[in-house]
């Protein structure tokens, strides 16, 4: 059984093994809803926005002074990793199993190392203290493809959180920057990964409490 999986498949693991178990055993795909235009829209601004400042070899004055070395100057490296297939990746023989994903962003150190940078955006004007436990797991996982890949990395990453605050005359919406330093391991991100594959080779685990898919009671013959 080949695996492929992805940070965003894992997600769907943390959150429900039942219906990650589904999907990826092709029984019962999740809905997906409604696609998060916006949300894509202004993905493609921030990319648009930072490649700018790449271009002249600087840093966005919003992580100006906050963040450690410079962004990634090998464009097309970058074009490569911020695209799900052609990106990096980790490879787990033993359980013949693959986990690839796209990258925002990237810095790299004068001392040659490297950081993922992720770019984030949150509804309401403040910034939680934990706003970034809830992307530790995708953090771990980039620091990862990097080492594995041949990329010195610090055990850290970034994200950058886009806070909509007022809306203005003449300008859509004014934002808040912020960049938060997260401490990253390898071996979480491993750990993670391994305790994903073992489950879809394994029966389907039983209904979550608090999955409202689960609760509806998605009835597949026979899988119990």
């Amino acid at each position: 059984m080949n695996i492929n999986l992805s940070p965003s498949k894992l997600n769907l693991y943390l959150e429900c093994p039942r219906c990650f178990w589904l999907q990826e055993n092709e029984v019962a795909h999740r809905p997906s809803g409604i696609p998060p235009v916006l949300h894509t829209t202004f993905d493609g601004l921030i990319k648009d926005y930072f490649d700018k400042y790449r271009e002249q070899d600087k840093l966005p004055p919003e992580i100006d002074g906050k963040v450690e070395g410079k962004l990634l100057s090998d464009e097309d490296l970058l074009k490569k990793w911020r695209y799900w297939k052609t990106g990096l990746f980790y490879k787990d023989e033993k359980i013949n199993a693959r986990l690839q994903g796209a990258l925002d962003d990237c810095l790299v150190t004068d001392d040659g190392f490297y950081i993922a940078l992720d770019y984030k955006t949150k509804g309401g004007k403040f910034l939680k203290d934990d706003a970034h436990k809830w992307h530790q797991h995708q953090l771990d996982i980039y620091t990862l493809f990097l080492e594995s890949n041949g990329y010195k990395t610090k055990g850290i990453a970034y994200l950058v959180f886009f806070n909509a605050v007022e809306l203005k005359e003449g300008v859509l919406a004014k934002f808040n920057v912020t960049p938060r330093e997260v401490k990253t391991s390898i071996e979480n991100g491993k750990k993670l990964f391994e305790n994903a594959v073992k489950l879809l080779q394994g029966k389907i685990p039983p209904r979550h409490s608090e999955c409202q898919y689960c609760s509806w009671g998605i009835e597949i013959a026979d899988l119990d």
